[in-house]
């Protein structure tokens, strides 16, 4: 049987392929036309997209071109040529977000941070099925979360900080169980946040940061269970109690940061046996005791335990925290040395131990083994030299060793250091020559070497940066360089209480930005500059107790800005020019010195009516501005002595007889509230009665007055216990006006309670006259310690341990903050003061600020709603520019005025 023929192998191989061939090229163009309508359709949301929101500028990038183009847009992230994020930070967008955005299915990422986003919470995008990032912080977004929040189950990560959202943090955040990242700080959260939250296992970042609305709490008993957290920041959210030691379970933290609550109790020592902890933040909380010694968190980097109540020593163990590089443990009460080790810190660039007890030296390694960048220690009682190579790093740019004992000569090293920008050496005892390099350090704005033994002269050069310097109190001598018209920038220049000598040159008054000259008790001499018309900005000229002779500049008296001036104790001569009389100054003092003539008629006002003593060539017109009346003899013939005597006489009975008429007014007034019956209105509880109160209405009981009638100290039982009381009469057609301040008073006090809020315990009233009794003030207001209270050294003759120092007026400022910030925005009507000046902020025993005063206070409709007033009402010199201008009331009128405190 024949065996059949078979075909060549080659063509087994060639014919299907060949045969396939053309179906292949067909599929293949259909692939491609398929893909390419794809990428059109994408392309046109984008488009689609950028229109809805009216086009805007940073978008303009965004036009056709070739079908995969887009993909190379920087705002568009794709993956094998499908759009799977959007980036869309920053980009001016003001429209709210369309649905069709959901038409990109592959989307995974969306990120609209940082736009000007309005409306609710945009539940389009439970159409993205695939999202699983998602941040829409720093937008204008409103409302609550919504409940249904969990419908986006694929969520990894959701970014909702700097919002406006507000309510209660919903309980289905805690359904979304692949969560990994929580950003939930900075809102308008009035509500609380569910405990739910802390069992999202699956949590490595929670923020609740910054949402000073929420209802006080303890930190959830829970909370520890995230095992995986490396990232736990609720600072300023009302957390209370102490700190759990428990903490420690949470093996993966890495940064904790509960600052700004009002937490208690001692900081667990197991925080510090956390092996991956880098961050720890405790500040401005009420956290006592001493810091734990056994410190084995190796991987610590960043200490903030400042401005709480910590006692004892820092502990030794943080030499060994090799990667610290942040260590801030400023305002709190640490004692003892400064630990040798923490200067050895390879790692270490920010140090802030400032207001504590620290005593001892500063270790000398201070910036010879890490580049230090701050460097803060002041308010202590260290003592001995400044270390040499603080700068050794070239990165120092903030120093501030103030208030302290320090002495020796200052390093020359920091007269290279060039990335220096503020150097506060001031209150120590430093003593020799500045460096001559720190006169032109190229990034150095402000030099404090006040109160202190240093010498040596002024610069003939100075660097371009500087504004401020601040030299009071030394040795320093020679003449003011009449290069000083090259200090083109400076803004104040203290140099009082030096060895100066020479005349103030010319050139001096060429400085255009200065607003601060101070050059009093030095031994300056000759005469003053005739033109100084470039002092534009100059607010304060105090020239005092030196040796200056010859006329005063007339010119001073155009200086459009300046209120203060003092030129008392030298040898000034000749008239007051009348342009002085058009300065709208608030303090002016020309005494002891040789002026003759007449006193400009403007300034004929008991405001000065010290401002002239010791001058015998001065008169005036009136005899109680304490100088000899113009034009009168001085020897008087005995018949107008006699006539003198006769006035003086009838005088001073007319005067009897009105104080005999006064007391009687007194007691009757006095009698009518015992005539009738007072009708008390109590705010709090009391542990007095009105007749505590109506027996105290007497004249030896007064402590101030102003417009609205007297103010009483009364004891008020046998424990020595004070109020306050104002006393407001209306038994004249005039106190309509203060009728009304005393109904807007009981009004707002009556209703809000605030720590920094005067307390208001109870208003009495009666036919002729209204009580408000308010809780005692011991250290009276603001404006006394700032104007009236002197507070020299006794060894120095300066502040130089003012009991109003920084951190107590930093406190003050704190409290009266906290005040207004709940009046404008805790109250369920936002409260706008209309009056906020340093005489109405009250002090406590302990320097507590209260603001008080609320007779002009005006509740406003709407939070962050303005309202027209019929006029303006309020001090001069405190009111916000647009008030007066407009009679527009909102929040900010209060916020400006407390910005001029002075």
């Amino acid at each position: 049987m024949p065996r059949p023929t078979s075909s060549p192998p080659h063509v087994h191989f060639f014919f299907p392929f060949f045969f396939y061939i053309p179906r292949l090229v067909f599929l293949c163009s259909l692939s491609q036309v398929a893909e390419s309508q794809i990428q059109d359709q994408k392309l046109q949301v984008l488009l689609q997209l950028r229109k809805s929101w009216h086009n805007p500028s940073s978008l303009d990038h965004w036009v056709p071109s070739n079908s995969s183009f887009h993909c190379t847009w920087p705002e568009v992230t794709c993956q094998d040529g499908l759009i799977t994020e959007l980036n869309l930070v920053n980009l001016n967008i003001n429209y709210s977000i369309p649905p069709f955005i959901c038409d990109l299915k592959n989307l995974t990422k969306l990120d609209l941070s940082y736009n000007n986003i309005p409306g609710e919470f945009p539940t389009v995008l439970y159409n993205c099925s695939k999202l699983v990032y998602l941040d829409l912080s720093q937008n204008y977004f409103k409302g609550p979360i919504p409940s249904d929040i969990d419908q986006m189950a694929d969520l990894q990560v959701l970014i909702l900080s700097a919002t406006s959202f507000s309510f209660d943090v919903p309980a289905s955040i805690a359904r979304l169980q692949r969560l990994r990242i929580l950003h939930l700080n900075q809102s308008e959260y009035n509500g609380t946040y569910p405990e739910e939250i802390f069992g999202l296992s699956n949590l490595e970042e929670l923020s609740l940061a910054y949402n000073g609305k929420f209802v006080p709490t303890r930190l959830p008993r829970n909370f520890t269970a995230l095992k995986k957290l490396r990232f736990f920041s609720m600072p300023q959210t009302n957390l209370f109690g102490r700190i759990p030691e428990m903490v420690s379970d949470m093996e993966a933290l890495e940064c904790l940061n509960l600052g700004a609550n009002p937490l208690t109790g001692k900081i667990p020592g197991s925080i510090f046996a956390l092996r991956n902890l880098n961050q720890l933040y405790v500040y401005e909380t009420n956290v006592s005791g001493s810091i734990p010694q056994a410190v084995t968190a190796t991987k610590l980097n960043v200490i903030h335990l400042s401005y709480n109540n910590l006692t004892g020593n820092i502990p030794e163990d943080f030499g060994k925290l090799k990667n610290l590089s942040c260590f801030n443990l400023q305002n709190n009460q640490l004692s003892g040395g400064i630990p040798e080790g923490i200067g050895h810190l390879p790692a270490l660039s920010d140090v802030r131990l400032s207001n504590n007890n620290l005593s001892g030296t500063i270790p000398p390694d201070f910036g010879k083994f890490s580049p230090l960048r701050r460097f803060e220690v002041a308010f202590n009682n260290l003592t001995g030299a400044l270390p040499e190579q603080l700068c050794h790093g070239g990165t120092l740019f903030g120093l501030d060793v103030s208030y302290n004992s320090l002495s020796g000569e200052l390093p020359e090293s920091l007269g290279n250091c060039s990335t220096l920008s503020v150097a506060m050496l001031n209150n120590n005892g430093f003593t020799g020559n500045v460096p001559g390099g720190f006169w032109m350090l190229r990034n150095l704005t402000a030099l404090y070497l006040s109160v202190n033994g240093l010498s040596g002269e002024l610069p003939e050069e100075l660097s371009p940066t500087f504004t401020r310097i601040e030299m009071s109190n030394n040795k320093f001598s020679g003449k003011i360089p009449t290069t000083v018209s090259s200090w083109r920038n400076l803004v104040v220049f203290d140099a009082s209480n030096n060895l100066l000598s020479g005349m103030v040159p010319t050139e001096l008054t060429e400085l255009p930005s200065l607003t601060t000259l101070l050059l009093s008790q030095n031994e300056l001499s000759g005469i003053l500059p005739m033109d100084i018309v470039s002092w534009k900005s100059l607010t304060t000229l105090n020239l005092s107790h030196n040796k200056i002779s010859g006329p005063i500049p007339s010119k001073i008296g155009l200086l459009p800005v300046l209120t203060q001036l003092d030129l008392s104790d030298n040898q000034l001569s000749g008239l007051i020019p009348p342009e002085i009389g058009q300065l709208n100054v608030n303090r002016l003092n020309l005494s002891s010195n040789c002026l003759s003539g007449p006193i400009p008629a403007k300034l004929e006002n008991t405001a000065y009516d010290t401002s002239f003593l010791n001058n015998p060539g001065l008169c005036a017109s009136n005899s109680f501005m304490r100088l000899n009346v113009c034009n009168s003899k001085s020897h008087r013939s005995s018949k107008t002595d006699r006539t003198l005597i006769m006035i003086l006489t009838i005088a001073a009975v007319m005067v009897i007889v009105l104080l005999v008429l006064l007391m009687i007014r007194t007691s009757r007034k006095n009698r009518d509230w015992f005539d009738s019956t007072p009708k008390v209105t109590s705010f709090q509880r009391l542990n007095f009665t009105e007749w505590n109160i109506l027996s105290g209405l007497e004249e030896l009981n007064v402590i101030g007055s102003g417009g609205s009638g007297k103010v009483y100290r009364i004891i008020v039982n046998p424990s020595g216990d004070a109020v306050a009381v104002k006393r407001i009469s209306n038994n004249r057609k005039s106190d309509e006006k203060l009728e009304k301040q005393f109904v807007a008073e009981v009004e707002i006090l009556g209703k809000i309670k605030h720590l920094h809020i005067i307390k208001l315990l109870c208003c009495i009233s009666c036919e002729n006259s209204k009580l408000l009794v308010y809780e005692y003030m011991e250290n009276s207001s603001l404006d006394h310690w700032l104007h009236k209270k002197k507070r020299l050294s006794p060894v120095s003759g300066v502040a130089n341990n003012m009991i109003l120092d920084w951190p107590r007026r930093m406190q003050i400022a704190l409290g009266a903050a906290k005040g207004l910030c709940y009046m404008h925005n805790d109250c369920s009507t936002p409260i706008i003061h209309r009056d906020v000046k340093s005489s109405n902020i009250l002090l406590d025993s302990e320097f507590n600020a209260k603001i008080a005063d609320f007779g002009l206070a005006r509740m406003l409709a709407k939070p962050g709603e303005a309202v027209s007033m019929t006029g303006v009402a309020g001090s001069f010199g405190y009111l916000a520019p647009e008030y007066a201008r407009t009679t527009r009331v909102n929040e900010k009128i209060d916020v400006i005025a407390s910005g001029w405190f002075s």
